[in-house]
């Protein structure tokens, strides 16, 4: 898959959205994320997502959330529910928060699993 070519409608994709936040605003974007993310898990084709918290308050992208939906279409669905959009606009109509964030859909081109070891 080349940068600009979506993966195929029938692929399994990985959501990843890097987000860049003050620390002093994390636990406020978690709230309001809790609630975006009980819309999505209710869409056809979502699989699981996890945001993942930076452990140092120094670090740039204090968030990462990683969701794997079960196509393109299915996530491209999902993004389109009003309410989620709703949602989305509240957020960046918020003057008070200040949040950059850099979403993409990716596909596994490679990867590594430690077997169990007895």
């Amino acid at each position: 898959m080349s940068q600009d070519s979506k993966p195929a409608d029938d692929a399994t994709v990985t959501f990843i959205n890097v987000i860049e936040v003050p620390a002093e605003q994390v636990d406020m974007f978690i709230a309001q994320w809790r609630e975006r993310a009980k819309i999505m898990s209710t869409a056809p084709g979502f699989r699981d997502s996890r945001l993942h918290r930076a452990v140092s308050s120094k670090t740039r992208f204090q968030l990462v959330n990683v969701a794997h939906w079960d196509s393109h279409q299915a996530w491209e669905a999902a993004m389109s529910h009003p309410e989620f959009q709703a949602r989305m606009r509240a957020l960046e109509d918020d003057r008070s928060v200040e949040v950059s964030a850099s979403p993409a859909l990716y596909e596994v081109v490679a990867s590594y699993h430690e077997e169990t070891r007895m």
